[in-house]
């Protein structure tokens, strides 16, 4: 199987040492390619780089494009311990210093466009434009059955199947389980390859940590959104009632089909960021980075394009 990251970057992958929200030093898997002003591609919950691999070739046309595996996600490393609930937002904002010396482009999706939301409001000098993606930023709960499970496990139990490699025991199974969920997120479920399945889920079962790390964002997620719900302090209220001081241009895509979280909540994101343009995606379901490439590739270089920063 040839190595994704070596047929993706010139260089394949790199590894960044940055101290992590606890005080920790360790290490970040990343590649990048292009030439130019920096454009970051951020994922979300339970994904890793290659959930952008439709857009690095054609943003590095235009960019120096920098994709980068979260800590605890794909090929970065996974410490044992306990993480803060806002340890995304600081990371991203160590990992963007750690790699740029300028103001960037960030288009991320999810969760990871939540973490993206929060550094353009606390960090307005580090983001230049700003594309966000089907953003968790008005949940109502955990969007699937999955998440909720993996966010009602003891992590002690799960740390005992992860490092037993319980997943690599039973990889095909586990591959197919990932590879129906992710149809589940896709408007055309005939786009996800067997080669997509083997990536998609390698960290999981090659890469012992995945599974703990992964639930244990999942648990600090249900955790926020209980206290969101409940009207006690929270990091997703504290980013909600920020947005109006994001003051860099900013790009709100949603797919019309969204099943996680409905394209109102664009809507309504868009009315809260002043001057804010907001695009619905047709055909587009939750996950818009593999579901549909194309057109989340050309939204955004129109959009740079509109804001006269793609020939600055």
């Amino acid at each position: 199987m040839q190595d994704w990251w070596k047929a993706t970057f010139p260089k394949g992958r790199q590894t960044l040492k940055i101290i992590d929200a606890n005080g920790h030093a360790v290490s970040i898997a990343y590649g990048e390619k292009g030439t130019g002003k920096p454009l970051f591609l951020v994922h979300g919950v339970g994904s890793w780089s290659y959930n952008w691999r439709y857009s690095v070739e054609p943003l590095s046309q235009y960019f120096r494009v920098i994709c980068f595996d979260a800590k605890g996600y794909g090929f970065s490393e996974k410490p044992v311990g306990r993480e803060k609930p806002d340890h995304q937002i600081i990371e991203l904002e160590r990992i963007m210093r750690a790699l740029c010396d300028e103001p960037a482009v960030v288009v991320a999706e999810s969760l990871g466009a939540l973490a993206s939301l929060a550094v353009a409001e606390v960090y307005p000098k580090l983001v230049a434009r700003l594309v966000v993606i089907n953003v968790s930023i008005f949940p109502k709960g955990l969007p699937h059955w999955g998440m909720l499970l993996l966010s009602q496990m003891p992590l002690e139990l799960l740390e005992t199947i992860d490092y037993a490699r319980m997943t690599y025991l039973l990889a095909p199974l586990v591959r197919e389980i990932m590879a129906i969920e992710r149809r589940s997120v896709l408007f055309d479920p005939s786009k996800l390859t067997e080669l997509d399945s083997y990536w998609i889920s390698y960290p999981f079962i090659e890469l012992p940590g995945t599974v703990t790390k992964v639930a244990e964002d999942l648990q600090i997620a249900a955790q926020e959104i209980k206290s969101l719900q409940e009207n006690k302090p929270n990091l997703i209220s504290k980013i909600q009632n920020n947005l109006d001081s994001i003051k860099c241009p900013t790009l709100i895509l949603w797919g019309k089909e969204d099943s996680w979280f409905p394209y109102s909540d664009g809507e309504k994101l868009r009315d809260r960021i002043p001057g804010s343009k907001l695009q619905i995606l047709p055909n587009c379901n939750h996950d818009a980075s593999s579901g549909s490439p194309d057109a989340v590739n050309a939204a955004v270089l129109q959009f740079l394009r509109d804001t006269d920063f793609l020939n600055q």
